[in-house]
């Protein structure tokens, strides 16, 4: 075996250990389809050498940066399969790990669930602490107004009015559903961008 070949099995091995969470079949055709696609641009110029071998691993990237594209790539396949905010939170925490494009995208399904989530439990505790759940107006210490969703556990605050009452019940439980079923398709659709644009070898 030549040290161009050793170069490339010791580079696709490493690849295929941190191929976590993949089966082995397809692991072996990531590999294999990897295999050909460095040959290829190693003999770019006619022939197979330390020196192309070399220019076509480092025009791969590291091999781990590229297994946890793959792996990363084979989650968010699975969220736009699935569409379940729980699986598709999973699936952002570990594009977020790779992309500052994920980052952002993560953070920003992070905070239209928690707002939806909150929006929910206030409709559905308002039953509970009539008197302190809602959405309220509140003044501060300078006298301007602040916005304030409470979730009932407390006293009614004093510095303020409750805006809407028992409309919360059916806003609440409206809002905060729309912002779950908004923020989900939102990150599905930058999912689709995403994996669009950053077509792997052997993907399609």
């Amino acid at each position: 075996m030549s040290d161009a070949e050793q170069k490339i099995d010791a580079y696709l091995n490493d690849v295929r250990g941190r191929l976590r969470g993949l089966g082995e079949e397809q692991s072996r055709e990531i590999i294999a389809e990897l295999r050909s696609h460095i040959v290829e641009r190693a003999s770019a110029d006619g022939s197979v050498t330390n020196e192309s071998v070399d220019a076509g691993l480092m025009a791969m990237g590291s091999a781990k940066q590229l297994a946890s594209e793959y792996v990363t790539d084979e989650l968010l396949a699975r969220a736009e399969a699935q569409r379940s905010p729980f699986h598709l939170l999973d699936s952002l925490f570990g594009w977020a790990s790779i992309s500052v494009a994920g980052f952002f995208v993560t953070i920003t399904s992070l905070i239209g669930y928690f707002l939806g989530a909150v929006f929910v439990l206030v409709a559905m505790l308002k039953p509970l602490h009539p008197a302190d759940a809602g959405l309220w107006a509140l003044r501060d210490n300078t006298g301007d107004l602040e916005l304030s969703v409470r979730l009932g556990f407390g006293s009614p605050p004093t510095n303020g009015h409750e805006l809407l009452g028992w409309w919360i019940v059916p806003l609440g439980l409206l809002i905060g559903c729309g912002l779950v079923v908004f923020t989900t398709r939102f990150a599905l659709w930058c999912v689709r961008i995403y994996r669009r644009s950053r077509l792997l070898p052997g993907r399609s």
